[in-house]
């Protein structure tokens, strides 16, 4: 029941009576607000008579001793019982007059009313802690068990590829070489030389003071052929190619095609995960090289403009102050990045369930953990190669 219509003790009733109004009183048992006219959604929706009630509200005083009438209304519903429950602060008045009908219509209000009270914080616990890094323990030895399975799998397939060459899936391949490495050359040549062009005007600023502009080219050639070149390049195939990897395979789940490929007896890795790993790892030192060679023009071209070191000179220099260890090592470090790369989008395309929630979140995880990758195996061949070519 929304509202309940409750009937005057007088024959007639003027258009005036009908505005929601309160009229204080004075009694034996203490003061009273005696409630009149209708308090229903169409009454309080006028903003003038809105205001004039809550002044009214506002005015009268707080506390249990003042009493509440609500027999002479003419109409009530839930907007109004709402009004006053919440006058009464979520609480029943000390002295309530009313009859049945209004009783239940504010019991009703008071029953859905949810209380202002924020939640108190749960205390903090040692065992929920312990329980919560065991749910992530098991779920990072589910990740790496999975992987595991994939780089098993490719094995097998590699293996398979070499028996039956004339079998294999060259057509995505050579398709996913021209996506992946093609397309990628124009963002990492642009991005690799301005990052050349930054460091080398900050190189000059610090080797004018000891009259060793010289060592520009000791300094770029080491830090662009050896670590920044390849990472770069592999940071930025990782956004790029390894979301699309993992976007292209999660869709597949999305439309049932994952399901339809098992039904008719084709496997995943050999169609999915082989063609794109092969093809990122043949892609990812073609583009590590072209974006070294961007970065070197960048900081030639700087080193020209700020202290006047020919593109000549640099050329020249070059050879004797980078070794051909080095440019070995960058390329050996793409190729494992590549792979990398490609098994991770593989393995969370894999994962993804049959909803786009989850095609976003494992696209995103699919991205920050290529990275974070490629930092990681980075460092570990720094360490590993330390004294290569030096």
């Amino acid at each position: 029941m929304l509202a309940h219509f409750i009937p005057g003790g007088r024959a007639a009733v003027s258009m005036t009576d009908h505005a929601p109004r309160i009229v204080r009183t004075d009694t034996p048992q203490g003061p009273c607000a005696q409630l009149h006219g209708r308090w229903g959604a169409a009454e309080l929706g006028s903003r003038a008579q809105w205001r004039v009630l809550s002044d009214q509200l506002r005015d009268l005083p707080a506390g249990a001793a003042l009493a509440w009438d609500l027999r002479e209304l003419l109409w009530l519903d839930h907007v109004g019982a709402q009004l006053l429950w919440n006058q009464w602060q979520h609480d029943w008045p000390a002295q309530l007059a009313c009859t049945d009908a209004q009783r239940a219509m504010l019991a009703r209000v008071a029953e859905f009313t949810a209380t202002a009270q924020p939640p108190a914080p749960e205390p903090w616990r040692l065992g929920q802690q312990v329980d919560h890094l065991g749910v992530l323990v098991l779920h990072a030895v589910d990740h790496a068990r999975h992987m595991l399975e994939m780089v098993g799998r490719l094995v097998l397939d590699l293996a398979r590829l070499v028996r039956a060459p004339r079998r294999g899936p060259w057509r995505d391949v050579s398709g996913h070489l021209y996506r992946m490495g093609a397309t990628a050359l124009p963002i990492t040549a642009l991005v690799g030389f301005l990052i050349g062009v930054v460091l080398a005007y900050l190189m000059s600023l610090q080797l004018r003071q000891f009259g060793a502009e010289s060592f520009i080219v000791n300094i770029l050639g080491i830090s662009l052929i050896r670590e920044l070149g390849p990472m770069l390049a592999a940071i930025l195939v990782a956004g790029r190619s390894g979301s699309a990897i993992t976007a292209q395979i999660g869709v597949m789940r999305v439309t049932e095609e994952l399901d339809a490929m098992r039904v008719m007896g084709i496997p995943h890795g050999f169609r999915l995960v082989m063609p794109r790993t092969i093809a990122l790892a043949l892609a990812m030192p073609l583009i590590s090289v072209w974006t070294t060679l961007a970065a070197l023009a960048g900081g030639m071209l700087a080193a020209d403009i700020s202290m006047g070191i020919s593109p000549a000179y640099f050329v020249q220099a070059l050879p004797a102050a980078v070794k051909i260890g080095n440019l070995g090592l960058a390329m050996a470090k793409s190729v494992v990045f590549g792979a990398f790369i490609a098994l991770i989008g593989c393995h969370w395309g894999l994962r993804v369930k049959p909803n786009t929630q989850s095609l976003g979140e494992g696209t995103t995880a699919s991205v920050v953990t290529s990275i974070t990758m490629v930092i990681i195996v980075d460092a570990l061949f720094a360490v590993a190669f330390k004294n290569i070519g030096i």
